[in-house]
């Protein structure tokens, strides 16, 4: 397994890595929608669209917890940045520094939710900073790696590259098995999530928890295969 692993082309083993990390984008931003109060902690588009209907008063819609959530993301982001100045594309040991505090929180977000039930000052504020701030080290981890179409938290532009460059559009050869493929695990994810909130808030940031600390072994294991 090690010798058919090795023989695995960087660039590959980092694409896979980072569409799983899109899929557990899509299951945080569903526990953030319906588990904490309609904030996104992945999709920041999502968060200023909905702060900017929340100031309006419409339907109701939060503006706290959008603006903590944009707050701890741009801190995140600011943290990945700050870590990998100077440093070349690609996996590096930051990158696994980086994705494990991201699984770390993770863990501590799912714990306090599952405490939840037993301590009410737990408060989604807290819970919403906590994964923004995640998914803001996550998107700047992704940054760095550099795997074209695949930002991790967002599939917008990645949509319009598919469609653009499709034969209907200016027919450019694309890399559209990516572009698909990040377009739908991320809607799987949210899927997904969206199952394990109905059950617990928990279980669903513990199953992004998971596959965050997947990729962490898969993508560290990999470097240090190919380092010797």
């Amino acid at each position: 397994m090690s010798d058919a692993f090795r023989r695995q082309r960087p660039d590959d083993v980092r694409l896979w890595c980072m569409l799983a990390l899109t899929f557990s984008t899509g299951v945080i931003d569903a526990a953030g929608y319906l588990g904490l109060d309609k904030v996104f902690t992945g999709n920041m588009t999502g968060n200023v669209v909905i702060l900017g209907m929340g100031l309006a008063g419409a339907d109701d819609l939060p503006i706290v917890g959008p603006i903590i959530a944009l707050v701890a993301f741009m801190v995140g982001a600011a943290i990945a940045g700050r870590s990998g100045r100077r440093a070349e594309t690609g996996w590096s040991g930051r990158t696994t520094v980086l994705l494990s505090v991201v699984t770390a929180a993770l863990l501590l977000v799912a714990g306090l939710g599952f405490a939840r039930d037993h301590i009410d000052a737990i408060d989604h504020n807290v819970l919403t900073a906590l994964l923004g701030l995640a998914m803001g080290v996550q998107a700047g981890a992704a940054r760095a790696v550099g795997t074209k179409d695949v930002t991790t938290v967002v599939v917008t532009s990645t949509l319009v590259g598919l469609v653009y460059d499709s034969r209907v559009g200016a027919g450019n050869g694309q890399p559209w098995p990516r572009r698909l493929i990040s377009v739908l695990l991320i809607g799987f994810g949210a899927w997904a999530g969206a199952q394990l909130v109905a059950v617990h808030f928990g279980w669903s940031v513990l199953l992004a928890a998971v596959v965050s600390g997947f990729v962490v072994v898969i993508g560290e294991f990999h470097r240090r295969l190919h380092a010797e």
